[in-house]
């Protein structure tokens, strides 16, 4: 029988916010026995954005393998909330229509239709976007796909422990003789930050150590400044408010880190922890005080770069890969690991070889946009990067002026210091700009940026 899967996705957790793959200071310990048990990917980034609501399109690209400007974009008569082209198959229906049971608990955030065909049963389900965590709005689930607004009812515990509780329920039921796809998509640590007293207790403010490239306040307008993420504390940015943020970041991570616990634990109760792959994600990062930005409306790695753990069967234990690679390319290495082809219009590359060592790259080079809307005229923010090797580029348009930003992430990996005006570093540059031209034209980028 094939392996089965269960799927675990946060939202806002930033790739290096684990204790033991770069912050110390928070505590992880199941996410940090799942990376000990087997391969982290330490390179992972999302595409991008075309919506202020970063997690609804880089949801839509995990769940498809599909790029930015294609997954919402094909179906321009669409006028849900939810842009997403509801044509495009998703990985767990692909998995259904295989053989799998397939399960869906928490956060959708994306077409309900597509929630309907995805999945064979689920609980806790949440179309929104965020909410307080003590009380998401839910549905239970409807064999016919029928979920209207006024049909949720509050959760009656944080949302973490909501969801895990309602995973487990699935788990004990599952029938023995299919494999089974389980996706549980988490809340946490999105605001509001209000982790339980427990959790909250153990990070004191006082404590916290800011990043080394906070600053007061972002170097140039971006065009996301005045933007809701970014409003959430004031300007310019107080080192202890931020700190304050951080401590309650911290909270909400270790809370959920030990729920994550509880049902790692249930899937070894339910036998199923030998013949299961387990994948741990996150649908993008955020800021925090880093370059003077609170939010995810940005392209700087602690924005675009998630965590991206995977243990099971065929998985090598303790084992880090450094290569590049996509959050979409996920829903390839799924329906690989699962023994299927993936559709061919599917543009995500399966991380299998990698994971198994038989090669050190999948992707020669990582190209993001971010914009808030899908499309924007010549007056309108916009910003684009690329990395390629050990550089990254990033081009921003807004308020009239064009920025460019050179960093070398060897040397600086907190992206601090920009060579762009350097006269050593010139040819790099222009290098540096066809390559992200390439890129554009490639993932179906047609917004004309001046260059």
């Amino acid at each position: 029988m094939p392996p089965n899967f269960l799927f675990l996705i946060a939202d806002d957790h930033r790739h290096n916010a684990i204790g033991s793959l770069g912050t110390s200071a928070v505590a992880t310990p199941a996410l940090d026995g799942l990376i000990a048990a087997g391969t982290a990917l330490t390179h992972t980034y999302i595409m991008g954005s075309t919506s202020a609501a970063v997690c609804m399109p880089s949801r839509a690209m995990l769940l498809t393998g599909r790029s930015l400007f294609r997954v919402f974009g094909l179906n321009p008569d669409n006028v849900s909330p939810y842009p997403m082209d509801p044509g495009i198959p998703t990985f767990p229906e692909l998995l259904r229509t295989s053989g799998y049971r397939t399960y869906g608990v928490g956060k959708w955030h994306n077409e309900p239709s597509l929630y309907a065909r995805s999945f064979d049963d689920g609980a806790s389900i949440f179309f929104g976007g965020m909410s307080e965590h003590a009380a998401v709005p839910v549905h239970t689930f409807h064999p016919h796909g029928l979920y209207p607004l006024d049909a949720a009812t509050p959760g009656h515990s944080f949302s973490s422990e909501l969801f895990v509780n309602s995973a487990a329920k699935l788990l004990h039921t599952h029938p023995a003789d299919h494999p089974f796809c389980m996706y549980v998509a988490f809340t946490a640590p999105h605001d509001p930050r209000t982790p339980p007293p427990e959790f909250a207790r153990r990070y004191p403010a006082s404590d916290i150590e800011l990043p080394p490239n906070f600053i007061p306040e972002h170097p140039f307008d971006n065009g996301e400044l005045g933007g809701r993420d970014e409003q959430l504390a004031g300007h310019p940015r107080d080192p202890d408010e931020m700190r304050r943020h951080i401590a309650d970041y911290y909270g909400m991570i270790s809370h959920l880190d030990a729920q994550i616990g509880r049902l790692l634990d249930e899937l070894e109760v339910t036998g199923h922890a030998n013949d299961t792959i387990v994948i741990y994600t996150a649908d993008h990062g955020l800021a925090l005080g880093q370059h003077g930005l609170l939010g995810k409306q940005n392209v700087y790695d602690h924005s675009l770069r998630v965590p991206l753990i995977i243990r099971g069967p065929d998985v090598p234990p303790g084992e880090r890969r450094d290569g590049l690679c996509y959050l979409m390319d996920v829903c390839p290495t799924i329906l690989d690991l699962a023994g299927l082809d993936p559709p061919t219009e599917c543009e995500g590359l399966s991380l299998v070889p990698m994971i198994q060592g038989a090669e050190l790259d999948v992707r020669e080079s990582i190209f993001s946009a971010f914009q808030r809307d899908q499309e924007v005229g010549v007056d309108d923010p916009w910003q684009r990067s690329v990395r390629w090797g050990d550089w990254k580029l990033i081009e921003t348009g807004a308020m009239g002026e064009r920025h460019t930003q050179l960093f070398n992430l060897v040397s600086d990996p907190w992206e601090m210091r920009n060579l762009a005006t350097q006269a050593a570093h010139a040819e790099r540059l222009d290098a540096m700009r066809s390559r992200l031209m390439h890129e554009r034209t490639v993932g179906g980028d047609t917004y004309v940026t001046g260059g």
